[in-house]
Parts: structure tokens; C-alpha cells; sequence
């Protein structure tokens, strides 16, 4: 299904260059929107993306920025409104993740982490509202969080405190704007099919290990995940916000209790 309302708005998505920024990329493309697709550095990747935007239908343009920085994010808000003339969704896409011992993990590894997951999300919320509020506009974002803003995850904790940030911030930037028909609602991905997990999943043991942990018994796919951004963006889901989406198989659904066991 598409939503011929999303045609020729402006959204940026950060992290746009592969994965799940990707497949929102391609979507969004789907729908004929105007996309600035961010990315640190997969020069090659975002062009690819920009690519399969116009190919589509769309149209795009890639920008390399660190959402680390406000210096960052305020170029993609200027490259948006410089190309395409403002901004009407912005997607805090860009994460990251590495596996230690908690007792081992470096503050170094936990400070990127932080920054790019957590402080990204704010820097680009925050760049999206100034822009939302200064020009009295409707504004949508969505945040693609994780099934571990849920779900513990050890040896990964850097990882799941910047997700369990990223639910609260969501939820207390959703009823602060809210009143100005400002939406903000997150996603939580649960294992998907992406570059990221590839090495995990050709693995036929860690395969088989995951999808044990997801009730429908699957690894889900990127366009999933990007179906799920698209409603989020239409008018479709209008009276809806601070809530996470689930993306998940069922994954956040305590699956080890699954045929009455426990």
C-alpha cells in the first residue's frame, strides 16, 4: 500500500547509506518523496540509495555528516530545505553496535556508541523541532530504535542503555510536542536482515539460534521495517505518537514461554 499524501514531502533519513536506512530509502522513493540520505562514510552506498530513490520515482540527494554533531545535523536541515525546499520527517536511523564483557568494555567504545545511538537522536530531534516550531508546521519523526529498549542484552550494554534512552526520550518528546501536531514515535526492530548481522546469520548455528528466539520463527526482512516507517509517516497513523513499534516476529513477546512452557 502506498500513501498518496507522502508524495513530494521531504524527509531525511540518517543512516541511509545500507541496511534498514536503505530499504526506508527505497520506500520512501516508493512514495515519491524527496530524500536526503545521510551517511558517515558509505559514500558509495548512499549514491546507490539516492539511486534506487530516483529509480523509483523520487527524488534524492546524498549528504556525508557526522549526527554526532550539531554541525552535522544542521547541514542535512540546510541541505533539505537548500534542495528541496524545508523538511517534513525527519528518520534518526544511524546506530551502531560492538559485543564486550561489561567489566571490559572501554570508555572510548562506550562514548561512540552513546554518541551516535543516543546523543545522534537527540541532535536530530532537536534540529527537526527548531525547524517544525520556527515555521508553525506539522511535524513527524521516527526514531529506529530496537527490541533491546526492551529486551536486556548482555555483553552488548552500551548498546542497550543508548536504546532504552532512545524509548524515554521518545516518549517524553512525543507529549511535550505533541500539542503542536508534532509526532515523534519510534521503531524496534527485532533480527533483521541486514549487512550488520550477515557474518551472525551465514552462521547455521547463530541462525538457528535466532530465529529459536522469534515466536514466528523467521528472520525479518529490511522493507519490514521500512513498511512500518512508511505508516508512521502517513496520515494513516495521524493519532498516534510515543509508542514503539515493534518489528519484531513476536521477539518481545517472552518466546522461550511459547506452547504453554514455563
Amino acid at each position: 500500500m502506498l500513501y498518496k499524501e507522502l508524495e513530494n514531502k521531504v524527509v531525511v533519513i540518517t543512516g541511509g547509506s545500507k541496511g534498514i536506512g536503505t530499504a526506508i530509502s527505497k520506500r520512501f522513493g516508493e512514495e515519491k518523496m524527496k530524500v536526503v540520505v545521510n551517511y558517515n562514510s558509505d559514500s558509495k552506498g548512499a549514491e546507490e540509495a539516492v539511486k534506487i530513490i530516483k529509480d523509483a520515482g523520487g527524488d534524492g540527494i546524498a549528504v556525508q555528516a557526522n549526527i554526532g554533531t550539531e554541525e552535522g545535523v544542521n547541514l542535512l536541515i540546510e541541505t533539505a530545505i537548500k534542495n528541496f525546499g524545508g523538511l517534513d520527517i525527519w528518520v534518526n536511523n544511524a546506530g551502531m553496535e560492538n559485543q564486550y564483557e561489561t567489566h571490559k568494555l572501554p570508555l572510548k567504545d562506550w562514548e561512540k556508541v552513546i554518541n551516535v545511538n543516543l546523543t545522534g537522536v537527540f541532535l536530530g530531534t532537536k534540529a527537526a523541532l527548531n525547524y517544525f516550531v520556527e515555521n508553525n508546521k506539522k511535524g513527524n519523526i521516527i526514531n529506529i530504535s530496537s527490541v533491546h529498549e526492551q529486551i536486556p542484552w548482555p555483553t552488548f550494554a552500551h548498546y542497550a542503555a543508548s536504546k532504552g534512552g532512545v524509548k524515554l526520550f521518545t516518549e517524553t518528546v512525543a507529549m511535550e510536542y505533541a500539542a503542536r501536531n508534532i509526532r515523534i514515535n519510534s521503531i524496534g526492530p527485532g533480527a533483521i536482515n541486514t549487512p550488520i548481522n550477515a557474518k551472525k546469520f551465514s552462521d547455521p548455528e547463530q541462525l538457528e539460534n535466532t530465529i529459536s528466539m522469534v515466536p514466528m520463527k523467521r528472520i525479518g526482512a529490511p522493507e519490514e521495517v521500512a513498511a512500518a516507517a512508511a505508516w508512521l509517516a502517513s496520515d494513516e497513523s495521524s493519532y498516534v505518537t510515543g509508542i514503539t513499534l515493534f518489528v519484531d516476529g513476536g521477539m518481545t513477546l517472552y518466546p522461550a514461554f511459547q506452547g504453554g512452557k514455563g
